[in-house]
């Protein structure tokens, strides 16, 4: 049975699937990256893993994978197929389409950034398969953002494009990692309301999910947290809407978990903070954790299929 191999690197875990020319998942599995142990080590994961995939292909299915796509977090340079940076990963400049297409005796591989891949998957499978123009934004660790335009991704001209967890919202807030303040990332993300809640709650342990849950039960203290990060999300979201115009907003990632306790203020928000920009549908991720592994395997049949037409 013809398919190809996904997968999507995390910062502390590997997902990675089976993908049938229709899209089925044929085999999933999970694997921890061991970033613990250093990049070098955890690019021997990432290549272990993807033998094991074709290994497990060849025994089930009859034959090998035809083709393997893979995302990663940090800075890629698709075209050349290049991790260039991660801070969670620890490595720079990995050849890492050279290593696994010689791992895997050769077959293509399509190198993808993780939230531009699932950004992919969103728009073509899941939340966006209607909308011509989306904005996808997930809400986890950071904020990153994938513009969609027409089933692809817009990667940029250097492949930074939708960066939007480092736009400014507030110029008197934190200081970023990226080294500048107050940017949308430090006060909206879930780490960020993870922080702010563990120092309103007095519990170090209490995290976004949590807080969540305390704002649904009425906690005042909840609230004040939570309306802080809407309100600087909702900031940050008006600046993408006013340069992209996008149909539809995907809002995906940790925070979306909390469904209408995220959804219902951030409508509000976003609609008092537009002028005369055009509201687009604001709607949850439907592909939850599973995107990123979805459109890696999209990846690599868009470059099956680039392969046959060039």
């Amino acid at each position: 049975m013809r398919h190809v191999i996904a997968l999507d690197v995390g910062g502390t875990g590997m997902k990675a699937a089976l993908v049938g020319t229709d899209g089925a998942l044929l085999y999933e599995a999970r694997r921890a990256t061991g970033r613990e142990r250093g990049p070098d080590a955890t690019v021997e994961s990432i290549l272990g893993f993807a033998a094991d995939l074709r290994a497990y292909g060849i025994e089930h299915f009859g034959e090998s994978a035809v083709a393997a796509g893979v995302a990663v977090p940090g800075i890629v340079d698709a075209a050349r197929g290049i991790a260039v940076y991660s801070a969670n990963l620890g490595w720079r400049d990995v050849p890492l389409r050279e290593l696994l297409g010689t791992r895997l005796g050769g077959v293509p591989v399509a190198l993808g950034h993780d939230v531009r891949t699932g950004g992919l998957a969103e728009g073509r499978l899941g939340a966006g398969r209607d909308a011509d123009r989306f904005f996808f934004v997930p809400l986890g660790t950071g904020i990153a953002g994938a513009i969609g335009i027409e089933g692809t991704i817009e990667a940029g001209a250097h492949g930074y494009a939708g960066e939007i967890g480092h736009v400014v919202v507030r110029p008197d807030g934190p200081v970023c990692s990226c080294g500048q303040t107050g940017c949308m990332e430090t006060l909206a993300s879930a780490a960020a309301v993870t922080r702010a809640w563990a120092v309103a709650s007095g519990d170090p342990a209490a995290d976004a999910a949590d807080c969540a849950k305390a704002v649904a039960s009425g906690d005042p203290r909840a609230e004040a947290v939570w309306a802080d990060a809407v309100d600087a999300l909702a900031a940050g979201l008006v600046t993408a809407l006013t340069l992209l115009d996008p149909r539809m907003l995907i809002i995906g990632g940790g925070l979306a978990e909390a469904g209408e306790t995220l959804f219902t203020p951030l409508r509000v928000a976003v609609k008092e903070r537009a002028t005369f920009q055009k509201l687009p549908e604001i709607v949850p991720a439907a592909l939850g954790d599973t995107a990123g592994c979805l459109g890696a395997g999209l990846l690599a049949w868009d470059l099956l299929s680039t392969e046959v037409s060039a």
